[in-house]
């Protein structure tokens, strides 16, 4: 496993993270800590979770992913300190009632809570990533296409989050922050006021960067590159469709079941769009012509991209993680990348 150090901090991750919204939904305890043990024995030191996983997020089984990684690092002493782990504070409320009462701004007490009670369900005394899973200011995201100034209102800051981040890197429970699903404007802004007042300064962002979407080219990969902040790409096999699963069979398929078969309401999102599944087949049936599999080329495609840090799979089963991590020796020869892109050139992202 090859490693790299995060943006500008001190944080040695793995090429490879391994992501966690499945556990406590698609992948019980036992099997959890399976995957968790087996991920660890192939190199992987990077895992990342989020107070609202699993996913589908339900108040039900709110923050039980963090619970499970918890008591897995419980039973194995001497563990933690070989991982970087991640974890997320839930941005403004999205429907999710359960989470501070479906709030609709992410103050600076609210972060320093979350963080704490995310430090008591992982067992740890420190979180090596914190990161704002989703921004607190109105932006297009999880598939919106426009910002739209007319639902702009007023929230906390981004130099309060930040003062309340440095608030926890102080007290020694957090060592570096990041973001997840930032725009261009976002991230530079982060960086500009951390450097300007003082404050802690992101590592990371955590973005979707997949064959069928790759929105980030479009001037959030040169924000990264010239502010040195590392990209965490996640839904590198676009919630199953770039796996070939769906091609044939559409949802329906009960051999070869996924999050968007199981869950209806997953369907409503981008990754199930009917642009994005056909988009999908294009990609996966280039795989087979150069004899690949079709998650073999997705996953190679995104781990040899220059703008990728480290790239977030997320498994059900020890022989997933394993072809995913597999991958990561697939060399993609610059005529097939040349295919890529004309495909790309024809369809653009359906999956933003």
């Amino acid at each position: 496993m090859e490693f790299v150090t995060l943006g500008r901090s001190d944080l040695q991750v793995s090429r490879i993270c391994l992501g966690t919204m499945t556990f406590g939904e698609q992948v019980d305890e036992t099997g959890t800590h399976a995957i968790l043990d087996h991920a660890v024995a192939r190199g992987i030191n990077f895992i990342d979770s989020a107070e609202m996983y699993p996913v589908p997020a339900r108040a039900a089984t709110f923050a039980d992913t963090e619970r499970l990684i918890g008591r897995w690092l419980q039973a194995r002493p001497g563990l933690r300190e070989r991982l970087v782990l991640a974890t997320k504070v839930s941005g403004p409320s999205r429907g999710y009632e359960w989470i501070r009462n479906g709030a609709q701004d992410l103050r600076a007490a609210d972060i320093v809570a979350a963080c704490e009670d995310s430090l008591r369900r992982l067992q740890t005394d420190h979180i090596d990533l914190y990161q704002i899973h989703w921004p607190v200011r109105h932006v297009p995201m999880f598939g919106g296409l426009f910002f739209e100034p007319a639902k702009d209102r007023p929230v906390s800051s981004i130099q309060e989050q930040l003062e309340a981040l440095q608030r926890l890197v102080q007290a020694g429970k957090v060592r570096q922050i990041g973001l997840s699903n930032e725009t261009p404007y976002g991230v530079a802004e982060f960086v500009h006021l951390a450097e300007r007042h003082g404050l802690p300064r992101i590592a990371s962002v955590q973005n979707p960067y997949a064959l069928v979407n790759r929105v980030l080219e479009n001037g959030l990969d040169e924000v990264l590159y010239r502010h040195q902040v590392g990209l965490l790409a996640y839904s590198p096999l676009g919630f199953g469709s770039l796996t070939g699963k769906y091609d044939a069979a559409g949802f329906e398929d009960p051999e070869r079941p996924g999050r968007l078969a199981i869950f209806e309401g997953m369907r409503k999102q981008r990754w199930a769009r009917p642009e994005t599944l056909a988009a999908a087949r294009r990609y996966n049936a280039l795989a087979r012509e150069h004899g690949l599999t079709p998650a073999a080329l997705a996953l190679a495609w995104c781990y040899g991209r220059w703008q990728t840090a480290s790239t977030i799979i997320g498994v059900t089963s020890i022989a997933q993680l394993d072809e995913n991590i597999d991958a990561w020796g697939v060399t993609l020869a610059p005529e097939l990348l040349a295919e890529i892109d004309r495909i790309r050139w024809e369809i653009r992202d359906p999956a933003q």
